[in-house]
């Protein structure tokens, strides 16, 4: 007779449904494999990308940005406004004398004239025969007028000034420099060679040398005949860096003199205007 072992419950339910145990464990071994799968790291462009883009400007940086663009454009203005005076700090001081007597002698010649123009106003109001005042104040300015269009000789103290130009050197700006020049120091004729220098005058530079004015070709030596106070055209032309100094630097001569009288004799034909007609009535 064989006695047969005890029976283990627990023996005897561990081999049952293998199969199920065995699929239940495989499943988060597989989600952790998953979920352990490394992302692919970023190219050197995505970077950069990612750390330029969006911006991260805090507020001090745009308060900091704000102040550097303020005292760029401070400085700019700085430096221009002394590279405009950098001629007149470099200036002697008798030369920076000479051009304020100048200034205050136009504003007196200015002065001057408004006074006139008063007192012809005041004729005009009491005079007991005002046609007769106003006919001879016409003639007058008829007169004046014909000086500035170029149309009637005038004759006066003034400077005359001979540029020499063997080298060729001096351009039609140059001479319309010494023009200008002449002009706000008072000059009321101005004549070169024998070309009337009026308000409506142009300078080009002419084919083969030399310089045309108003379409009429002159050669060196350039002889200006100016009409107005000596005392204010000539420093006019002889400040720093001024007609005279340019010329020179172009390796041409300039000679200024005055005179007791000079005859300005060149006449232009007096135009009619084709469109321009008197507003007064």
């Amino acid at each position: 007779m064989v006695a047969q072992a005890p029976q283990n419950p627990e023996a005897t339910q561990a081999p049952q449904n293998p199969q199920v145990s065995t699929g239940r464990s495989a499943r988060p071994e597989e989600a952790s494999a998953e979920d352990d799968t490394p992302e692919p790291s970023p190219t050197g462009r995505q970077r950069l990308a990612q750390s330029l883009w969006p911006p991260r400007v805090s507020r001090a940086q745009l308060i900091v940005a704000l102040l550097l663009f303020v005292l760029g454009l401070g400085l700019a203005i700085q430096v221009r406004s002394n590279s405009d005076n950098s001629a007149l700090r470099g200036a002697r001081q008798e030369d920076l004398v000479r051009i304020l007597d100048e200034l205050d002698d136009r504003t007196q010649r200015l002065e001057e004239e408004k006074q006139r123009l008063e007192d012809q106003r005041t004729e005009l109001e009491t005079s007991s025969d005002q046609a007769e005042e106003a006919r001879k104040q016409t003639v007058e300015k008829e007169r004046q007028l014909g000086i500035l269009a170029g149309t009637v000789a005038a004759q006066g103290p003034g400077i005359t000034l001979t540029i020499g130009d063997e080298k060729g050197t001096v351009e039609a700006d140059m001479l319309l420099d010494a023009i200008q020049e002449l002009r706000a120091a008072g000059a009321e004729a101005i004549q070169i060679n024998d070309v009337r220098v009026v308000a409506g005058t142009y300078l080009a530079d002419a084919d083969g040398g030399g310089v045309s004015v108003d379409g009429n070709k002159i050669s060196q030596p350039y002889r200006f005949k100016v009409i107005g106070k000596p005392q204010d055209l000539e420093p006019a032309l002889n400040i720093p860096g001024g007609v005279v100094q340019t010329l020179e630097k172009e390796q041409a001569t300039a000679t200024v003199a005055r005179a007791g009288k000079i005859v300005v004799d060149a006449l232009r034909p007096a135009k009619q205007p084709d469109y321009a007609r008197s507003s007064s009535r």
